[in-house]
């Protein structure tokens, strides 16, 4: 089941009613028994995997609780964690580690010929790995104490707001909030319809059209070498940077809200990253909850920023290159990975050469929102362009169809011996100047810090905000319903 598909808006205010009409005690039971039923509406049997991950690791925590020495409280996590990563591996890499390997041989003069399993990918199977393996991790090292409810465990690992795309949540975070009754709050709930209304107009209206023009660009095909040239390719690009965005975020603002109806805070997953003044500080904002799992469970176990400058950016090039691989199974995704590595490498670089003052590195916790500076004049433009190029890797096909992307940009930029840019925009769409407007909610983006201060501010429950509260509710329940087009298009983080 899809966020933006009609099963959802019957569904979830069918569980949020039941859930306030029910004792407090059986609540954990319709979270868990919906969550599932919202999992086995893509495919029943997979529901199984997360069945299977929740068991394994529920009786490893238990076990290292109960264990004493060293070697007997790491081997049930051990175990857990290779069945867990395993699942993970038979389904989403197997085809792609089979072919790395078979490129490798080859030249040997040795053949690889593996057998190929035509598996669907589970959906959401790397976010709830991750999740779970967090409170492996978590109970392994003493910050969080074995879970003993089963059901209640269940629920941590399948709870539906952010199963399929996060955000990826803690335990020490989340488990407490399933257990505390949760008081009907008219307030909080008119929040959270607020964030899943904001969340669904950026999906089905923001990203959505964009996706349609993205999609047109990007599909190389047999089509004219002319009809790809640099300008075109790059607009492609930006409206990517903007449609993936708007995508995930929208899904992370519905999750959060959704939960918020029912009571539960879930960790917030974007902070405006294209505001960001610095590499460095569009990871502190760009999909935040992976972004602390690598940093506690990968980044600082391997020494992080105590180590030395070699080792320190081996650790960030290990990091990010299993963050592409954990994207998608593709040299391109890997590839994206390693281009973000080397610009926290550089940006490392650049940071300890101007200043003597030692701290943890680009892993650092979030800071707060130092406000506007002068440096963003700078900073937040050539921040774009160095995330969009990497984009680029992440959007296309695979590895060649991203050099070939690379190679056009320069192509194209006379515009005096051909038709204008707009004209060959609208050839290669199909489409004419009116159909543009359904790209304009976009540039909401760039405002959405402001719209979400005044949001705040026109929520209050003061008489002379509510006609302005009910016609901002209006307009995006028209958007909607007039642009929107429900579930056409699966959220881009569905793949992962």
């Amino acid at each position: 089941m899809s966020f933006n598909s009609i099963d959802f808006l019957l569904f979830f205010p069918a569980v949020a009613l039941l859930y306030y009409l029910l004792p407090a005690r059986f609540r954990w039971l319709l979270l868990l028994a919906a969550s599932y039923y919202f999992y086995a509406a893509w495919q029943p049997a997979y529901a199984l995997l997360i069945g299977t991950a929740t068991l394994v690791s529920y009786a490893a925590a238990l076990l290292t609780a109960c264990a004493t020495g060293r070697a007997s409280r790491i081997a049930p996590i051990a175990v857990a964690a290779a069945v867990i990563l395993g699942t993970l591996a038979i389904f989403k890499y197997y085809g792609f580690f089979m072919d790395a390997l078979a490129d490798l041989l080859d030249p040997l003069g040795i053949t690889v010929i593996a057998r190929r399993f035509d598996l669907l990918l589970p959906v959401g199977i790397s976010f709830y790995t991750f999740q779970t393996l967090g409170y492996l991790f978590d109970v392994y090292r003493g910050q969080k104490t074995a879970e003993t409810h089963l059901g209640r465990f269940a629920l941590f690992v399948s709870f539906f707001p952010q199963l399929v795309a996060g955000p990826i949540e803690t335990a020490s975070h989340l488990m407490p909030q399933l257990a505390r009754k949760q008081n009907f709050d008219t307030d909080r709930i008119v929040a959270g319809l607020r964030r899943v209304l904001w969340g669904m107009f950026k999906k089905v209206v923001i990203a959505d059209s964009l996706a349609v023009v993205v999609e047109h660009i990007y599909a190389l095909g047999d089509r004219p070498a002319t009809e790809f040239e640099g300008p075109l390719l790059i607009i492609g690009t930006v409206l990517f940077a903007f449609q993936i965005y708007a995508d995930f975020s929208g899904y992370s603002d519905i999750a959060i809200g959704a939960a918020r109806v029912l009571g539960i805070d879930l960790v917030e997953n974007f902070r405006f990253p294209y505001h960001a003044g610095s590499i460095v500080d569009f990871w502190r904002r760009w999909h935040m909850s992976l972004y602390r799992w690598f940093r506690e469970y990968v980044y600082f176990p391997f020494g992080g920023s105590r180590v030395g400058a070699l080792r320190r950016y081996l650790n960030i090039m290990i990091v990010f290159l299993v963050s592409g691989l954990w994207h998608g199974a593709a040299w391109n995704f890997v590839v994206w990975g390693g281009i973000h590595g080397l610009y926290l490498i550089g940006a490392d670089i650049l940071r300890r050469g101007r200043s003597r003052v030692t701290e943890r590195g680009p892993f650092a916790p979030e800071p707060g929102d130092p406000g506007l500076r002068w440096s963003a004049l700078i900073g937040v433009p050539v921040t774009f362009i160095l995330v969009g190029f990497a984009w680029i890797f992440f959007r296309a096909d695979d590895l060649g169809q991203a050099m070939e992307i690379i190679g056009r940009l320069p192509d194209g930029w006379d515009f005096t011996l051909q038709p204008g840019l707009d004209d060959r925009l609208s050839a290669l769409l199909q489409a004419n100047d009116t159909a543009y407007w359904r790209l304009a909610p976009a540039l909401l983006l760039l405002i959405e810090p402001l719209g979400f201060g005044l949001g705040r501010l026109v929520a209050r429950r003061h008489p002379i905000f509510t006609p302005i509260r009910w016609a901002y509710y209006a307009a995006l329940l028209m958007g909607v319903l007039n642009m929107g087009a429900i579930e056409e298009i699966p959220f881009v983080y569905f793949q992962f």
